[in-house]
């Protein structure tokens, strides 16, 4: 997510208290994992997985490849693509590969947190990339350094390291599934040995690992895994299928073994993956993207229906679901919203203030798109409320005569601690305030957000193997925030 400072000051009710302003008011991403054994070109292949996973995390990236002897890594802050020139690629040689794009959710902001880490130990060379958030990792790195260890980053990531390291289990194997066996909360993890992939999925399921096979030139088979499969099709695999909750696959010289290192729970996949995270040409949780946002389109429009004159997306993440509310209303689609997708980390605001310029810089009006309309406005979800008021703002600026307000996903209530960098409650606009609150403080003309019964239905959640911990408040497993222990709620 692109991180912007404070724009032009301006007043706000006193029910609520504004917090880190930003240029999409988003739960911001959270990070991407690709793996590949068996391929000539693995670091060239990861990179391009890792480009296809951009939208996970812009903050940095990282690849590490293993030529069979010596792992070799680089990793830096910035874009995939302008990390991985090809004089950088030359110097990550071998046949298997692992690489990481990271927003961070657990740690600062720094080149240390980078991914992926990697360690020597009696085990040999390991590297390790991990999507996710242990939600024990204050408690078990404060064990490791009463114990002796030395953290070199501040990663919940690098707790998996030394719980390998330390393991009294003779092979990486045996000592990756003691370390699984002692960590908690939400992981896929991908592991490079000096002569293989191992991956792994925490017991429930929370953040998604797909896995696919990819034909050589020589007949030979390579074998893929990674966050989303819109990372295969750049590359030519094909989906295959997913790791498991709970499993472990092992990929080396002896071939695939798979194996449950724990029994697994009843799943709980997330649900804001199908929302906002993933890229809609992608399957995750076995389920298309595409049609998951379509659905929640129409389902929003048949709960809110308005009388307006036009449908109008939030670009990007809005306009699956705006193009679903569209077709079900037969009101007009309209990309009235226009995107600059080359707005960089940084940017020179003027020194004489422009009001809303953080939103302005992102998106601009297409003025006789939407004069005298009466406009919906279609997004995936209100966080803090700031950046949705500025485009209400916006849109009245073009020239709307109304502004309607609809929300693919039901009011944010809840942070995660499963791996989505939610703000804290008191900055949740939805856990303060009312409906008729939240819709004065965005100047809406009116404001609906999709239900929970929606929502289930739209990701094909028949089977109750969602989390919608946002939604509810309701989490799957336990819970350490700050040292502090809350209860087992059992799954939503």
């Amino acid at each position: 997510m692109l991180e912007l400072g404070e724009d032009t000051p301006f007043d706000e009710p006193a029910f609520y208290q504004r917090g880190e302003d930003c240029v999409f008011d988003k739960l911001h991403e959270e990070c991407g994992v690709f793996a590949l054994y068996g391929h000539p070109e693995a670091a060239n292949l990861v990179y391009l997985g890792l480009y296809a996973l951009q939208h996970r995390g812009q903050e940095s990236a990282g690849i590490a490849a293993s030529d069979g002897r010596k792992i070799h890594s680089v990793r830096k802050m910035g874009h995939v693509a302008d990390i991985f020139t090809p004089d950088v690629l030359n110097q990550l040689p071998g046949e298997c590969a692992i690489g990481h794009t990271r927003y961070s959710t657990a740690g600062e902001t720094s080149l240390r947190n980078a991914q992926p880490l990697s360690v020597a130990c009696s085990k040999g060379q390991v590297a390790v990339a991990h999507n996710g958030n242990l939600t024990n990792a204050i408690e078990l790195r404060r064990d490791l350094e009463e114990d002796g260890s030395i953290f070199q980053s501040t990663s919940d990531t690098e707790v998996v390291l030394h719980l390998v390291a330390r393991s009294r289990e003779r092979t990486l194997a045996g000592a990756l599934r003691d370390a699984l066996l002692q960590i908690e909360g939400a992981f896929s993890l991908v592991f490079l040995a000096e002569d293989r992939i191992i991956v792994a999925r925490d017991p429930h399921g929370f953040r998604p690992l797909a896995m696919g096979t990819l034909e050589l030139a020589s007949g030979a088979t390579a074998t893929v895994f990674a966050s989303e499969t819109c990372a295969f099709d750049l590359i030519g695999a094909t989906y295959t299928g997913d790791v498991q909750p709970g499993e472990m696959v092992i990929v080396g010289p002896e071939g695939m073994t798979r194996e449950f290192y724990t029994r697994p729970e009843k799943p709980a996949h997330c649900s804001f993956e199908h929302v906002y995270f993933s890229r809609p040409d992608s399957i995750v949780f076995g389920k298309a993207v595409a049609e998951s946002r379509e659905r929640m389109g129409r389902l929003l429009a048949r709960e809110h229906p308005v009388d307006a004159d036009v449908i109008v997306p939030v670009p990007d993440s809005g306009v699956a679901a705006a193009i679903g509310y569209s077709s079900e209303s037969g009101i007009p689609y309209r990309q009235a919203l226009i995107r600059n997708h080359y707005v960089g980390r940084t940017f020179i605001e003027p020194s004489q203030a422009i009001r809303d310029f953080g939103v302005k810089l992102k998106l601009n009006p297409v003025r006789h798109l939407l004069e005298g309309k009466r406009v919906v406005l279609v997004d995936d979800s209100i966080v803090r409320g700031t950046t949705s008021r500025k485009i209400v703002r916006m849109v009245r600026s073009a020239g709307a005569r109304e502004v309607h307000m609809r929300i693919s996903c039901p009011p944010t209530i809840s942070p995660c601690y499963y791996g989505v960098d939610t703000p804290s409650l008191h900055e949740l606009i939805a856990a303060n305030n009312s409906l008729e609150q939240i819709r004065e403080f965005i100047e809406a003309d009116s404001l609906a957000y999709l239900s929970l019964e929606s929502l289930r239905d739209s990701v094909r959640d028949s089977d109750d193997h969602f989390c919608y911990a946002c939604y509810t408040g309701h989490y799957p497993t336990l819970i350490q925030i700050d040292e502090v222990i809350t209860a087992k709620t059992g799954c939503c």
